[in-house]
This record gives structure tokens, C-alpha cells and sequence, in this order.
């Protein structure tokens, strides 16, 4: 019960920083969705976007995170 605690503590101090990163400093965060492999297609229908390039940094930088919290 400890270790679920711990996570959830930590999951919403994560939550809070990248929330107050989107309100004080919105420009630090400009290049998700522009980097060269996200996808944008725009149509007199309708819109799609895939941020797949973003995706995977993320991704990455996430596993990268967990794996030294683990240790």
C-alpha cells in the first residue's frame, strides 16, 4: 500500500510541474507537434493530426524516467 501511495504522490507532483510549465511557459513546449514526422492533414472536411515524431520522444523520455526511479 506504501508503494502505491509513493506513485500516486509522485504522479501528481509530475501532473503539477507540467501543469505549471502550460500556464507560465507555454513557449518551452512549442515544438510538440512540429517535428518532422508528426503528421497534419488539413481539408475543407475536417482536420487530422498523428504526432507520432512527439509520441515516441515522449515515450522515450518517459521509460528513461521510470527506469532510474526503479533503480
Amino acid at each position: 500500500m506504501e508503494q502505491m501511495a509513493k506513485w500516486i504522490m509522485i504522479a501528481g507532483a509530475a501532473l503539477l510541474i507540467i501543469g505549471a510549465v502550460l500556464h507560465l511557459a507555454p513557449w518551452l513546449l512549442n515544438w510538440f507537434g512540429k517535428l518532422p514526422g508528426d503528421i497534419r492533414i488539413e481539408t475543407q472536411r475536417g482536420k487530422v493530426f498523428i504526432p507520432i515524431t512527439s509520441m515516441l520522444i515522449v515515450s522515450i523520455v518517459l521509460s528513461i524516467i521510470i527506469n532510474l526511479f526503479r533503480k
